[in-house]
C-alpha cells in the first residue's frame, strides 16, 4: 500500500479526550511532527476527524 506523510499542525491544549486520543493514534504528539502512516480507510477517517489540527503532505 502507499504511504501517507501527515504533519501536526494544531496544539492539543484546550482539546476533547477523544481528538487528543487521536493524535495519539497518528502518532502525533509535539506540533509540527511528522508521521508516516500506510493509506487505509482508518487513517483517512481519523485524519478527516483533525481537519483543523493535522496536514497531509503530499510528496
Amino acid at each position: 500500500m502507499a504511504k501517507i506523510k501527515i504533519k501536526q499542525t494544531g496544539s492539543p491544549i484546550r482539546r476533547t479526550k477523544d481528538q487528543r486520543a487521536t493524535l495519539i493514534g497518528l502518532g502525533l504528539n509535539k506540533m509540527h511532527k511528522v508521521s508516516e502512516l500506510e493509506d487505509t480507510p482508518e487513517v483517512r477517517g481519523m485524519i478527516r476527524k483533525l481537519p483543523h489540527m493535522v496536514e497531509v503532505i503530499e510528496g
